[in-house]
């Protein structure tokens, strides 16, 4: 090959930008040094909470309080046997909520390693990724484009590199920084790369000096928690209104107070539904857990709630739809004006044909990251192996800039022959190449015809420049025009099937990348997307007013030639239809529409940290498979919440009802139940709710239903009104137990023995009967959870010891029983509970009915 091909002209050169030198870093022992002098990276300390942390939180709970003050009175009254068991129990019951919040911190705190940033650190003579937490003052760090800057340091060495301060000064203009300058913790590298030695770490940054409030600023609630709260707040206040309405009444008729305020202490335990908000923090902390086995990061568990609700997702088209290699599959020669194949083994190129190539490659980065360029300078070696980057090493470096973008490489060989190389988005090209209007057109057609194949097409130029001095603006280069190279970017095997799997489930998708509208549009069809053949510039959208563009988004699939304000006001204004979105990406330029939708989802390979930060799930393998599994997981998780939920508020109705309608309708045995009891309710309903429910399988045909309303409530309408009638279904049968054997004449221990075999059993055929909604008992019974019947078991042995041993019988106030009796609180057990299969029974019926009548 000739070596004009490579250097056409020799012209005098600016400074060169020194080269960089080996770097050392810190040694092991400097490091430990810094470490204890200057303290770790941390702005706050927002670790996982001490075990003391915890019990503190535990004891300072309503219901232990309650159980305190229980203990408290046994002991008044001199009832230590009584004092003795409860107490026991306070602890059993303080165990179970300290080992739930462990277990859920512990979940929490590996979710925050494996999501915590890492940066480049020069330690040892070697590179290495180090948690951004261990970084120390002396530390030699790389920064790359689309990295946040995590201490505050100065710039040794660097490459066209600017910075987003607007975290510190409130402007959003990227501003270069110089060889000598500081920089901030927080900022955000928009071009080039830097080497800088760190100054400052955690509070000492300037972040920390004027930032040190962050720690105590509380994320913005979800719905869900905000309905969790309103709901065991109100339920607080009708607690407490109820403690003293029964104390009253029984202080009016017995006349003892400190009996009279045991028995209203025993009704305010059983209406305070403690169970969910501990039912709540397990699911969500558990459900990230689980989602990160399957590759999918969740920077903050209450993600895990909004995953069932998503109704669109916004996908980018590189890497994520499309395989992450890419290959050179042809050439435009804009010499020769034809198109060359590239084939395997690499076919003899011409001189202009492989100039078109050469220059593609010089434009391209040293060490590419990008694809595209890893694919021209694979394609590059395979033409002429001998010539290697060293040849002509860069001088200049232009970054990725303009609408549609070019980028340009100055580069000088060891003989001062220099040569200026671009490549970008056609369009941007022709625009400085200022080629003929017959050969424009040629170009454009050229274009149009591989972007229709899903080819991605890149334009390549030639530059020259009046010396001595580069202009300040790649434009301003003389530019003449060699040719296209088209990259071939296959959708992923699964591709296919990743859409179907989201469209079954009721999640439209929408293609939105950077690509030519041709290219988006034949992988688009290549991958089976709904409303493929309907298209949208990001030019046009900017060019759309709210309503138009609402309109419009809501009816387009692919977006093409989109830059990050199209995307953000894309995002924008399907939210303000009322959807639900997700939104994919990995650039910096991702950034603001990650941010802006509901679930942002960065990938974690190819993912800069900027649309790692912004987004609120990372997929580990850059795979959106992981993220319909997600969403599945998503709805397995809210569906089981809502199960656990309706049957805490279920079983807590015959508890209420049970202690108050005997006091308050004057029956002639009232006040069964003492706090005792009630503790073994306790006992049995939150290990059900926050850990077998929890382990519950997905239900069939999950992933084939609409996504639910992000909006919707598990307290109010529809939802509410199954549990309470479950919980009146229960009661009925626990007081109807209650009031024939008070007619019998029956002693008050019989009674009391009875009404609570009612109320246990109902408790273990709820948990079977809620297992589903919709199925059946019979069919669910086959469905594997091996903690559940764990759970239903341990429940059952519990309630044979306080039948037939003798000081738990004591204890409880127990009387021996039949067995024929003990059958009839099953039968009415059986009874209060089986009515919800007859009606899923008739409801199914229904429904399958106006199917076939459809």
């Amino acid at each position: 090959m000739r070596q004009d091909l490579y250097a056409p002209k020799t012209m005098p050169m600016p400074d060169l930008l020194r080269k960089s030198q080996v770097v050392q870093g810190l040694n092991d022992d400097a490091v430990a040094k810094s470490l204890a002098l200057n303290g770790r990276n941390i702005l706050t300390n927002q670790g996982t909470p001490s075990l003391f942390v915890t019990i503190r939180e535990v004891v300072t709970e309503p219901m232990f309080l309650l159980l305190l003050v229980a203990c408290g009175i046994y002991i008044g009254i001199d009832e230590i046997a009584e004092a003795i068991t409860l107490g026991l129990a306070l602890l059993v019951v303080s165990g179970i909520s300290v080992y739930q919040s462990v277990r859920s911190d512990q979940a929490l705190g590996a979710l925050h390693e494996l999501t915590q940033p890492k940066a480049q650190v020069w330690r040892n003579g070697v590179l290495n990724a180090v948690p951004v937490e261990d970084i120390v003052v002396g530390d030699t760090v790389l920064i790359q484009e689309g990295e946040r800057i995590s201490a505050d340091g100065v710039i040794q060495e660097g490459s066209d590199f600017s910075l987003d301060e607007s975290i510190l000064t409130g402007e959003s203009v990227s501003v270069t920084k110089s060889v000598g300058e500081q920089v901030f913790a927080g900022t955000t590298s928009t071009t080039g790369s830097a080497t800088i030695t760190v100054n400052a770490v955690g509070k000492q940054t300037e972040l920390g000096k004027i930032g040190h409030s962050i720690g105590s600023i509380k994320s913005e609630k979800t719905p869900l928690q905000l309905q969790v709260n309103q709901f065991v707040i109100r339920m607080a206040w009708i607690g407490i209104f109820a403690f003293l309405l029964v104390w009253a009444v029984n202080y009016y008729r017995s006349g003892n107070w400190l009996t009279a305020l045991l028995f209203g202490l025993t009704l305010a335990m059983s209406i305070l539904p403690e169970e969910i908000p501990m039912a709540f923090s397990s699911f969500m902390a558990l459900g990230a857990a689980r989602l990160s086995r399957m590759g999918v990061l969740t920077k903050q568990p209450q993600t895990v709630e909004s995953l069932g609700s998503a109704t669109v997702i916004c996908t980018d088209k590189t890497g994520t739809i499309t395989q992450t290699g890419m290959v050179v599959r042809q050439i435009y020669d804009g010499t020769s004006q034809r198109l060359v194949p590239l084939l395997e083994p690499r076919n003899a190129l011409e001189i202009s044909s492989r100039q078109v190539l050469a220059y593609a490659r010089w434009a391209s980065e040293n060490e590419p990251f990008d694809e595209m360029e890893k694919a021209i300078v694979t394609a590059f070696a395979s033409v002429d192996p001998t010539k290697t980057v060293d040849l002509f090493p860069m001088v200049q470096e232009y970054p990725l800039d303009g609408s549609p973008p070019m980028m340009t490489h100055v580069r000088q060989s060891s003989t001062g022959e220099v040569l200026v190389a671009g490549k970008g988005a056609v369009e941007h090209i022709l625009v400085v190449c200022h080629p003929t209007p017959e050969m424009t057109e040629q170009i454009r057609k050229v274009t149009l015809e591989l972007s229709t194949q899903g080819l991605r097409v890149l334009g390549v130029a030639r530059g020259t420049y009046q010396a001595p001095n580069f202009p300040k603006l790649q434009d301003d280069f003389n530019w003449s025009f060699l040719g296209l190279v088209a990259l071939e970017n296959p959708p992923k095997a699964n591709a296919a099937a990743v859409v179907r799997a989201f469209n079954e489930a009721g999640i439209r998708v929408k293609l939105i990348t950077g690509d030519y509208p041709e290219t988006a549009q034949a992988i688009a069809r290549q991958v089976g997307l709904q409303g493929a053949e309907t298209l949208t510039t990001g030019e046009q959208i900017m060019n759309m007013d709210d309503a138009t563009l609402r309109l419009e988004a809501a009816k387009t699939s692919v977006f093409a030639r989109m830059f990050p304000e199209a995307k953000l006001r894309v995002v924008n204004a399907l939210k303000q239809n009322g959807e639900v979105v997700a939104m994919t990406g990995d650039g910096v330029n991702d950034g603001p529409a990650l941010k802006a939708a509901h679930i942002g989802v960065a990938m974690g390979k190819r993912g800069t940290e900027v649309a790692k930060q912004a987004a609120s799930l990372v997929l580990v393998n850059d795979d959106l498979s992981s993220m319909v599994d997600a969403v599945a997981q998503g709805r397995r998780i809210y569906q089981n919440f809502k199960k656990a939920i309706s049957y805490i508020v279920s079983i807590h109705i015959p508890i209420i009802l049970t202690v108050a309608v005997p006091l308050l309708a004057s029956w002639k045995i009232s006040n069964l139940f003492s706090p005792v009891h009630i503790i073994f309710l306790e006992l049995v309903m939150g290990p059900t709710c926050s850990i077998a429910f929890e382990n519950e399988p997905a239900e069939k045909g999950q992933m084939q239903q609409a996504p639910r309303a992000l909006t919707s409530s598990l307290f109010a309408g529809s939802e509410l009104a199954w549990s309470i009638a479950q919980g009146f279904g229960i009661a009925l049968a626990v007081l109807g137990v209650y009031f024939v054997f008070m007619r019998q004449n029956q002693p008050a221990g019989v009674i009391r023995t009875l009404v609570f075999s009612t109320l246990v059993l109902s408790n273990i055929f709820l948990t079977l009967v809620n297992r589903s909604f919709t199925l059946s008992v019979f069919q669910t019974l086959w469905t594997p959870n091996k903690t559940l019947w764990l759970m239903l078991g341990i429940t059952f042995c519990l309630l044979l010891t306080t039948l037939f041993i003798e000081p738990a019988q004591q204890l409880f106030g127990f009387a021996h029983v039949s067995l024929t009796q003990f059958g009839w609180c099953a039968l009415a057990a059986l009874a209060g509970v089986g009515w919800i299969e007859a009606f899923k029974a008739s409801r199914s019926r229904g429904l399958s009915t106006a199917v076939v009548q459809h």
